[in-house]
């Protein structure tokens, strides 16, 4: 059997450069791909944020433009009680020039004394038309200030209606962008998941169909017993069998799912309840479940399994698959579980 592996070891070694060749291209080719979409996303974030801070920017004129509409609203209420009062004061002041008037027509009648008193009669009366001139001034000026603010309102409000357009647009195009991101991101989970669904399948034809390797939900088992012996880190014979199929499958999958699709194959340890004894290699369950975790990672890159497709876990006693203290139930936590998912 010793001669037989160096048999193989020396034909693989004929197609060794050939193998590193190509990978290095296609690690290449994957570098560049990663490069441009984190480029693409960076570009798209920048994209969000700048729309984001404009939105931010319009908000606060629209507040400011909204508050200095409510001002000059009130300043228009203000010198309409002005232009209100002066009126009034007009209506007086030729209330006043009648009655004045009156007099004057009732004292041209009297002697030659009232002369003296329709002078002053005519002395206030230019008094009182010198009151209300002022009066026409003030009311001319107020009409022309409000007429200017008028205009200062629509401007204003042509303003304010421009910046919630603007706004509208922003959210629309904001919405659209986050609608074709939530798509593009669930057609890749759908694309995953068809691959994780045709990566167990394959997993269930080249494994050995034994009750401790099956699949539960999206997740892959292997029993402990299995791979390792009790309280060891190291594969097994057994378990080599096992790896050296999960390897072939990982590595024509590998394959088949195209480059833009950042997977990586998370094999998690876990054991039962039951504490170590502390005098071992081990001080604890989780020293030891990471461990196997990172055995099996090591066996899989040396079956040519790429290492960036590839995460070690120890989860330790505290994912238990079934509660209780039976030996049935120890041996189902005692695992390996491999999940196929996003980086």
């Amino acid at each position: 059997m010793a001669l037989g592996r160096a048999r193989r070891r020396e034909q693989r070694m004929d197609y060794w450069p050939g193998f590193v060749d190509a990978m290095a291209t296609l690690l290449l080719v994957i570098i560049f791909l990663l490069s441009v979409f984190m480029l693409a996303q960076f570009f798209l974030s920048q994209e969000i944020s700048g729309r984001d801070t404009v939105l931010n920017r319009l908000n606060s004129q629209i507040a400011e433009l909204t508050e200095l509409l409510a001002l000059e609203r009130a300043n228009k209420r203000e010198l309409q009680g002005t232009v209100n009062l002066l009126e009034a004061n007009l209506r007086n002041a030729e209330a006043s020039q009648a009655r004045l008037q009156g007099l004057l027509d009732t004292q041209q009648q009297t002697s030659g004394s009232a002369d003296a008193q329709i002078g002053a009669l005519n002395t206030q009366l230019d008094e009182e038309k010198q009151v209300s001139k002022r009066a026409l001034s003030q009311v001319e000026i107020l009409n022309q200030q409000i007429s200017a603010l008028r205009r200062q309102i629509a401007a204003l409000e042509d303003a304010l209606d421009a910046s919630e357009n603007r706004d509208r647009e922003s959210q629309a195009k904001i919405a659209d962008l986050g609608k074709r991101l939530n798509v593009a991101l669930a057609q890749r989970v759908q694309e995953l998941t068809r691959y994780r669904s045709d990566f167990f399948g394959r997993l269930r034809e080249i494994l050995s169909q034994r009750s401790d390797i099956r699949v539960v939900g999206d997740r892959f088992i292997f029993q402990s017993e299995v791979l390792f012996g009790s309280g060891s880190e190291q594969v097994n014979d057994e378990g080599r069998k096992e790896l050296d199929a999960l390897a072939s499958a990982i590595v024509e999958l590998e394959q088949v799912i195209p480059d833009e699709i950042n997977w990586v194959l998370r094999i998690d340890g876990h054991t039962d309840a039951r504490p170590l004894s502390g005098t071992g290699r081990f001080r604890n369950n989780w020293e030891l479940s990471a461990a196997r975790a990172i055995s099996v990672v090591r066996y899989l890159i040396d079956g040519g399994v790429s290492p960036k497709r590839l995460v070690a876990a120890g989860f330790g006693e505290f994912q238990p698959l079934e509660e209780g203290e039976t030996d049935e139930a120890y041996a189902k936590n005692r695992r390996i579980e491999l999940k196929l998912t996003e980086r």
